[in-house]
């Protein structure tokens, strides 16, 4: 990985809940600028990685660093007014409010509310079909559309870092497609991604490094094209069998 400042530092990150272990002993950075993949079949621990980050649980062991700050088990509003935002897996939307209420709800912790309306202008700018559906309740969206809104509440925060988790899930090809090309054109825009996937292709292919995780352990890093490349790597730790 070329040379960058480092925004993220996970060190040996572990999550207990109660007698069970979400997370062994995760390590891992992501530089300013970069597409970063956090791999592994279900259960290796992804979910918890990010949620960890986002102040969402409490870590039982390890470090999270901030450029340079320390910010482990800070409370998650705190954390996304550092920077940092999630699009979690399975949307965790407020179905029964409308889409621009979900989209507003994501710039509470803003400092300046007098920027709300121009982030909301960026993302239906992103997200037309928002745009078309700003006042239809969330509850009635397509699986598309409601990943869109995810990742559209997530910016409504202004990251510098937008974490998103299984974002592919449950989607057609056509909806992953478009999806997979909005976050390209968020990270030529200068937004670093730190991006959680099942679907290997998917992640390699836009990502500039990896990680893999394996019941809950760091297990192998490298430059996405290696992994992508390496059958070995997609056999044994990704559980995918190249042709």
């Amino acid at each position: 990985m070329t040379r960058r400042m480092t925004l993220l530092s996970v060190r040996h990150l572990e999550v207990r809940y109660g007698d069970l272990v979400g997370v062994a002993d995760v390590s891992l950075d992501v530089p300013d600028g970069a597409v970063v993949a956090l791999l592994g079949s279900n259960g290796a621990g992804k979910t918890t990685t990010l949620n960890a980050i986002a102040g969402l649980v409490r870590t039982s062991g390890g470090s999270i660093r901030w450029r340079e700050d320390a910010i482990t088990n800070l409370p998650a509003f705190a954390i996304v007014r550092r920077g940092l935002a999630l699009s979690p897996e399975g949307w965790r939307l407020f179905v029964g409010q409308t889409v621009e209420q979900n989209l507003r709800l994501g710039a509470t912790t803003l400092a300046e509310t007098r920027r709300i309306p121009a982030l909301l202008d960026r993302v239906f700018a992103i997200f037309p079909r928002l745009a078309e559906r700003r006042r239809q309740r969330a509850g009635t969206l397509s699986g598309g559309e409601r990943q869109m809104l995810a990742m559209g509440r997530a910016l409504m925060s202004d990251p510098k870092l937008l974490m998103l988790d299984e974002p592919s899930l449950g989607l057609a090809p056509a909806i992953v497609d478009a999806l997979y090309d909005t976050l390209r054109r968020l990270h030529g825009e200068g937004l670093t991604l730190l991006l959680a996937e099942q679907s290997v292709p998917l992640a390699l292919e836009i990502a500039d490094y990896g990680y893999v995780l394996q019941t809950g352990r760091t297990v192998l890093d490298g430059m996405a094209q290696a992994l992508a490349e390496d059958p070995q790597v997609q056999r044994i730790y990704l559980g995918v069998n190249p042709p």
